[in-house]
C-alpha cells in the first residue's frame, strides 16, 4: 500500500506516517511534488539489496516496461540419450 502525504501533514503526525511506512513507503510531498519516501527498515533493506529477490525487483516502481530476456523451456532441458 503507497501512502501520500504533506510535508505540513507529516510534521503534524510524524508517529501516523511511521504506522503507515510499515505497511508501505510513504511519500512525502513539498508543494505538490513528491519530495522523500519514509520507509520501514526491512523495505530499505530491500532496496538496499540485502534481501532480494525476483518478487522484490519486479514490485520496484518502472520496471513495468522492462524486457527481460527468459529462457525458454526448451533451453533448460532435453531428452536424455540413453543409448
Amino acid at each position: 500500500m503507497v501512502v501520500t502525504i504533506t510535508s505540513r501533514a507529516f510534521n503534524q503526525d510524524a508517529a501516523g506516517a511511521k504506522r503507515a511506512a510499515s505497511q508501505g513507503p510513504v511519500f512525502i510531498t513539498d508543494r505538490g511534488r513528491p519530495a522523500h519516501v519514509l520507509l520501514s527498515i526491512e523495505d530499505y533493506r530491500r532496496l538496499l539489496g540485502q534481501e532480494r529477490s525476483i518478487a522484490d525487483l519486479l514490485a520496484l516502481s518502472g520496471v513495468e516496461d522492462l524486457d527481460l530476456p527468459l529462457i525458454q523451456p526448451s533451453e533448460l532441458a532435453r531428452a536424455a540419450d540413453l543409448s
